[in-house]
């Protein structure tokens, strides 16, 4: 066991590895009971969010303990076959999550100045 330990300080991970593994392509009728079934076999679970809104049905969020485990997860898990459904496994990275959301806010904040100053966007 002190060997793992001291091998796991040793290793230098890439810097978008972390604890939070963000999941797509899942099944619409898992459960989270299943999802600790699957990812379970790879460390300890610390929680599990699995969408239920139109928008975030067949994602889920699986937070590991360790980090280490949560590499290991995803690098086995990514391509699983869950029924006839391939996982994508990916590490959350909340910079890019976000991003699409500030788009959207920049695009609002844009509309309300065009109307503001009477401009369109059809050319003349």
């Amino acid at each position: 066991m002190a060997m793992l330990q001291q091998r796991r300080q040793n290793v230098r991970l890439p810097p978008e590895v972390n604890r939070v593994l963000y999941i797509r392509n899942l099944p619409y009728k898992i459960t989270a009971e299943e999802m600790y079934d699957i990812f379970g076999k790879y460390g300890a679970i610390r929680q599990i969010r699995v969408g239920n809104t139109p928008e975030t049905k067949g994602t889920a969020f699986v937070v590991y303990e360790d980090i280490f485990d949560a590499k290991n997860a995803c690098d086995h898990l990514s391509g699983f076959n869950v029924c006839n459904r391939y996982l994508v496994v990916l590490y959350y990275q909340a910079n890019k999550a976000f991003k699409r959301v500030d788009v959207d806010k920049k695009r609002e904040e844009l509309d309300k100045v065009k109307t503001k100053f009477g401009l369109n966007d059809e050319k003349k």
